[in-house]
C-alpha cells in the first residue's frame, strides 16, 4: 500500500503493516560487540526502495491500521523517529529524560558503555544442557537491547504506574501516561485479526488473559522477561530469566 501513509500510532500499536522479514532481521544480532550499522542506515535498507534489504515482504498487503502484526522493526522505526524529532540518539536522549532523574544506575543501551555488576551471564537450552553465550546486541536496538535490572526497571515502572512521576521528579505527564496505558481499540475500531474482549493495545503495552492485566515481555537468545499491572495500576511485577531455549516456555 504505498499510498497509504503509516503513522506513530500504528507503528505504537503494530498495526503499520510492516513485517519483520526473518533472514534479514537474524542478521542483526550480534555477538560480543554492539552493531556496526547504525538504525538509521538499516531502516533506509529495510524501508526505502533500492535499499540493500529492501523487498516488497519487508510489509504486510494490508492497509496500515487494519490488521495487527508485531513489529520489531517497526518499533525500531518508532525510535527513530524521536531521534529525528529530538536530535539526539534514543541511549542519549533516554538517559537524560529517564535513567537519570529515576536513579537507574545499571541501566544501558550499549555494550561499550561498560559491564555492570547486575549482569548475568546468559544461557541457551540444548538437550538437557545449558550453554553460555556472549553478549549482544541488535542493529534495532531500540526494539528490545535494554540492559538493565528488575530493581532499575522497577523505578521505571513505579514511575510509569504513579502517572509519570518517580524518585520526586516528574519524567512523563501524566497524560502521556493515560493515553501510552489506554486501550486504543473497540470493537468497531478493532484490526481485522483481534477480538477486543480478549486482546486490546496501548501504546507498546498489549493487554493479556482478557484484558486483566496490561503487559509488554520478549524473548531473545538467553533471555525471557515479561512486565505485567493491573488495570488499576495498582500491582505490577516483573520477571527476568537469563536462559531460552528447550524447556523453556516463552511468556
Amino acid at each position: 500500500r504505498p499510498g497509504a501513509p503509516i503513522t506513530l500510532r500504528q507503528l505504537a500499536t503494530h498495526t503499520s503493516g510492516l513485517t519483520d522479514r526473518w533472514p534479514v532481521y537474524a542478521a542483526t544480532y550480534h555477538f560480543g560487540r554492539d552493531a556496526p550499522q547504525s538504525l538509521g542506515d538499516f531502516l533506509a535498507g529495510y524501508l526505502v526502495p533500492g535499499g540493500a534489504n529492501y523487498a516488497p515482504e519487508n510489509f504486510l498487503d494490508v492497509a496500515p491500521g487494519t490488521h495487527r502484526d508485531y513489529s520489531n522493526i517497526g518499533a525500531g522505526l518508532a525510535a527513530y523517529a524521536v531521534e529525528r524529532a529530538t536530535g539526539q540518539t534514543l541511549d542519549v536522549y533516554t538517559r537524560a529524560q529517564l535513567f537519570e532523574p529515576l536513579d537507574m544506575r545499571d541501566t544501558r543501551w550499549r555494550l561499550a558503555d561498560g559491564a555492570s555488576a547486575q549482569d548475568a551471564t546468559l544461557y541457551v537450552s540444548q538437550d538437557g544442557i545449558a550453554i553460555p553465550i556472549q553478549p549482544y546486541a541488535l542493529t534495532t536496538w531500540p526494539d528490545g537491547g535494554l540492559r538493565t535490572s528488575v530493581n532499575d526497571l522497577g523505578k521505571f515502572f513505579a514511575a510509569l504506574l504513579s502517572g509519570g512521576a518517580g524518585n520526586g521528579t516528574r519524567v512523563l505527564q501524566r497524560e502521556s501516561v493515560d493515553e501510552m496505558l489506554r486501550l486504543q481499540f473497540t470493537a468497531d475500531t478493532a484490526p481485522d485479526n483481534m477480538n477486543v474482549a480478549e486482546k486490546n493495545s496501548g501504546l507498546f503495552w498489549q493487554t493479556m488473559f482478557n484484558t486483566r492485566y496490561v503487559r509488554h515481555g520478549g524473548s531473545d537468545p538467553g533471555i525471557k522477561t515479561e512486565m505485567l499491572a493491573t488495570p488499576d495500576r495498582r500491582l505490577g511485577v516483573i520477571v527476568f530469566t537469563n536462559t531460552s531455549g528447550e524447556g523453556t516456555v516463552k511468556a
